[in-house]
């Protein structure tokens, strides 16, 4: 058998050049998606198919979904579980825990996130939909993103389905809603886009599913509304 024998400096060469290689890119996160809220708003399948327990221990995941029967709102963010219900008198009931189950659910997990910064025509969730549509054409779809900063004004519900209540449509799905209305507060807000998912886990008449959270963790819920100044918020996607 015929012996390669290598001289210390081309050992030292080849060293160098290997690290000089550049890394590889980091792949996108796989985005996980249980149930349908079609079938929640059509063909009333409220119980709960994904147990938010499940996905306790695993860092850095970000998911966002409601709370079975309709009870509540759903957020996990960096890892964390965060649950939303409404109070007696009307006001956010918040509380942090992966003991709950959900009709639908959508989560990923993102260890490193890249930020992106936004046009001035980009203040409210439509021109938001519209400029991450423009922007992804070449991404991995769905994809999740973050926005962090202060919003001038934000709508947002929770909802509170009565129980046994049947549910054949969206409006059934909303009975017992309740809506807040949301003024310079410093949010953290969760989006979920796709062009693919309709009913899925956006409505058929968006890209995008979003929730915000307070910096304070005082209110969690569904995003309807959301008027934002560029100097104070900041979209992040995930880096890869």
């Amino acid at each position: 058998m015929k012996r390669i024998i290598y001289s210390l400096p081309i050992i030292y060469s080849m060293l160098f050049l290997a690290s000089c290689q550049p890394a590889e890119k980091q792949e996108q996160a796989e985005v996980q998606v249980t149930g349908a809220l079609r079938n929640v708003m059509h063909k009333s399948e409220l119980q709960g198919i994904f147990d938010l327990s499940t996905i306790e221990n695993q860092p850095h995941t970000y998911g966002l979904g409601p709370i079975e029967y309709l009870q509540g709102e759903l957020l996990v963010f960096d890892g964390k579980a965060y649950q939303s219900k409404v109070g007696e008198d009307s006001s956010i009931v918040m509380k942090s825990d992966f003991q709950v189950k959900a009709p639908f659910f959508v989560h990923t997990q993102v260890e490193e996130w890249e930020m992106e910064e936004l046009p001035e025509s980009v203040r409210d969730i439509p021109t938001l939909e519209s400029y991450l549509k423009k922007i992804t054409q070449r991404r991995k779809r769905p994809f999740a993103f973050r926005l962090e900063g202060k919003i001038e004004t934000a709508n947002i519900h929770v909802i509170n389905l009565p129980k046994d209540t049947k549910v054949r449509s969206h409006q059934d799905a909303h009975q017992g809603m309740v809506n807040y209305h949301l003024k310079d507060e410093e949010v953290d807000v969760l989006g979920f886009f796709s062009t693919k998912h309709r009913g899925v886990f956006t409505h058929h008449d968006s890209y995008v599913h979003l929730h915000l959270l307070t910096t304070d963790r005082s209110k969690m819920g569904h995003l309807e509304e959301m008027e934002f100044d560029l100097s104070t918020i900041k979209l992040f996607l995930p880096k890869g």
